[in-house]
């Protein structure tokens, strides 16, 4: 039989809070929460951002005071404002404030010469052409420019693009670990895997000890490196900005990092890896890759997830050159106004002009389905296929292309052979990619469109995750899945609330656009994740609910088999409510092993039959099947 792919912990960070135990989720829709969701989902906010968190259940404050009621509304308008898209705050960056330099070519005459004095220390080995020391004494070395010569003054600018999804207000993710030297990039795929393997609510040494080593597998990316100081980004601006580069900036921007990482000083893990990119779509790229080896045989456990920190001049610069972002005075044309709306920046499938970026690390664990009942694991619900395919010949590497409606056409067939028209039809929805560009929003409802003409769906609910969150590149699939998990369970789908009505070019006679938190009900089935990427990456993945999971578990295990899993789920179910509550009191530590458990060489025994390594309970196995045994 094919082992189905259940996801039995997820986790992660993003603009709209912690994603575990779907926090992330009922910030998107806290308008609809009944009150106590409300207080639980401001709790775990504001104890992300340093303002108050639960002791003894009680919301206190830093002091550890408990909250009048005033204090509490003040409190909640504080977590609000503090989360989701908004303008950047100067923790990053001062986007009023990018520092940069100006090109000063200098031009002397027949009277006069250009002359600089520095410090006789940092007169370079090599002059520039045309420039001399014409003195040096008292430590200052005075430096003629001959005529031609080029200077570079120090200067600032304000960026046209001032909106962005980022981590609350308050929340700095190097605080919770010793970061040391890590890009930010890198800081959210620690705290990401780590609240993942936190929720599952059984400890990783027990997983481990109940597979073979190389049957676990992490697959992890980021889709432009880690573009800040620490990485990618300061080794590419040192000797620009007069500085050198170290030693950790190169190794540290790869794109694999947010694998790397996780395997190193996390999981510790020695089984498979790798990171897949595929643009924006590249979680779903990674998210393939994890289905296809628990459905093979090849991995029982797998950690996929990506993470991005794209907050950086640099990169929004680069965005905005293309015409990709709303900048503030296209926002203010939109609007007819002096002053642009940041908090509805990004705005899918409305009258728009561009997306907003974001910055997310989500990672989730994905186990085959016989392991997950023998551990009594949680099942949040299953993966059953995702569809990876190319645009073709374009005019544009940017612009989108056919490649979607395969993808998409697929997903929904595979879904159809799998649960029957009616629950397609009737208990689906579509997590849409819904960018925020008035391209996107054409081309995506009109595949979007076809396929449910096809498919016989009319008013087929849509949603996107991006109007809240923005764009977080590589991890934007990821986003859309935290979302859908807690659709599938709550059954209410966030509205689009970044927009009054839908943009009169849509293809959507078929589709029900929701503006508004729209309850689909208990009978939700399906969710479809949709992703379309630069350069024709297109990605479409089948998301079954737990309750359609925990069905089909029940027809392959039985009755007998279940009643066991249930009893031992309520153990794992305590122990990970046991994890979010100590986050909610504040302390959110992730797991961070630097230097510890570290394998020697001496201590790797082997047979012919199996690799023995401290930790792993059942070592390797090194029978491998020949596939090639009919042509020997």
């Amino acid at each position: 039989m094919t082992a189905l792919p259940v996801i039995v912990g997820f986790g992660g960070v993003g603009a709209a809070g912690r994603s575990s135990f779907h926090h992330a989720y009922h910030r998107t829709i806290f308008e609809t929460l009944n009150e106590k969701l409300q207080e639980e989902t401001v709790a775990s906010l504001a104890s992300m951002m340093g303002l108050a968190h639960l002791k003894d259940n009680v919301l206190v404050d830093t002091n550890g005071h408990p909250l009048s009621k005033k204090q509490y509304s003040n409190l909640q308008k504080d977590v609000l404002n503090g989360t989701l898209i908004r303008r950047l705050e100067k923790n990053i960056f001062d986007p009023n404030q990018v520092h940069g330099h100006m090109n000063l070519e200098v031009r002397n005459n027949s009277k006069t010469m250009t002359k600089i004095s520095i410090s006789a220390d940092d007169v370079p080995e090599r002059l520039p052409d045309g420039w001399r020391v014409v003195s040096s004494e008292d430590g200052l070395a005075t430096i003629q420019i001959g005529d031609g010569g080029a200077l570079q003054a120090s200067s600032t600018r304000k960026l046209s693009v001032q909106a962005a999804g980022q981590l609350p207000t308050g929340f700095n993710p190097a605080t919770l670990y010793n970061s040391r030297f890590h890009p930010r990039g890198l800081q959210l795929a620690i705290i990401g895997a780590s609240d993942a393997v936190k929720s599952i609510g059984i400890d990783w040494q027990t997983i481990t000890n109940n597979v073979y080593a190389d049957e676990i597998a992490v697959y992890a990316s980021s889709a432009m490196s880690q573009l800040d100081k620490e990485g990618t980004g300061g080794m590419l601006q040192a000797r620009l900005k007069g500085s050198r580069v170290s030693a950790k900036q190169l190794p540290l921007g790869l794109n694999t990092m947010p694998a790397d990482f996780i395997n190193a000083y996390v999981l510790g893990s020695i089984g498979a890896t790798g990171a897949h990119v595929g643009a924006c779509a590249s979680f779903l790229y990674n998210l393939r890759a994890a289905v296809e080896d628990i459905q093979s045989g090849r991995r029982k456990v797998v950690v996929v997830g990506n993470a991005e920190a794209p907050l950086v001049p640099e990169a929004i610069e680069g965005y905005a050159a293309m015409s990709a972002l709303a900048t503030d005075d296209k926002l203010c044309k939109l609007d007819g106004v002096t002053t642009p709306d940041y908090r509805r920046a990004s705005r899918p499938f409305g009258d728009n002009c561009g997306f907003t970026l974001g910055e997310s690390g989500q990672y989730f664990v994905l186990m085959e389905d016989n392991l997950a009942i023998e551990l009594g694991a949680q099942v949040y619900g299953a993966v059953t296929d995702v569809f990876v395919n190319a645009d073709g010949f374009k005019k544009s590497i940017s612009a989108p292309g056919p490649g979607n409606y395969v993808t998409l056409g697929k997903a929904v067939s595979a879904a159809t052979s799998l649960l029957g028209d009616r629950a397609v039809r009737e208990h689906s929805f579509v997590q849409a990619h819904g960018s925020s560009t008035p391209q996107n929003r054409t081309t995506e409802t009109q595949a979007l469109d076809k396929v449910a003409e096809a498919f016989g769906i009319n008013g087929w609910p849509v949603t996107a995750i991006k109007a809240f969150v923005g764009h977080s590149l590589a991890p934007a699939s990821a986003d859309q899945l935290v979302s859908s998990l807690g659709v599938l369970s709550h059954g209410v789908l966030p509205g689009i609330k970044t927009i009054e009505k839908v943009a009169e070019d849509l293809y959507d006679q078929r589709l029900a656009i929701a503006l508004e938190d729209t309850n689909l009900g208990s009978e939700l089935e399906v969710a479809f994740l949709n992703s379309k990427g630069f350069g024709g990456n297109n990605a479409t993945g089948v998301v079954l609910s737990p309750r359609r999971t925990n069905d089909m578990l029940a027809k392959r295990f039985g009755a007998k088999k279940m009643s066991k899993y249930s009893s031992k789920r309520e153990k794992t179910e305590s122990l990970a409510r046991e994890y979010d509550e100590q986050c909610l009191q504040g302390d959110m530590v992730p797991i961070y092993k630097f230097g510890t458990d570290l394998i020697d060489d001496d201590e790797v025994v082997f047979t012919d039959q199996n690799l023995k390594i401290p930790g792993f309970k059942k070592g390797v196995n090194l029978k491998v099947k020949s596939l090639y045994e009919d042509m020997t």
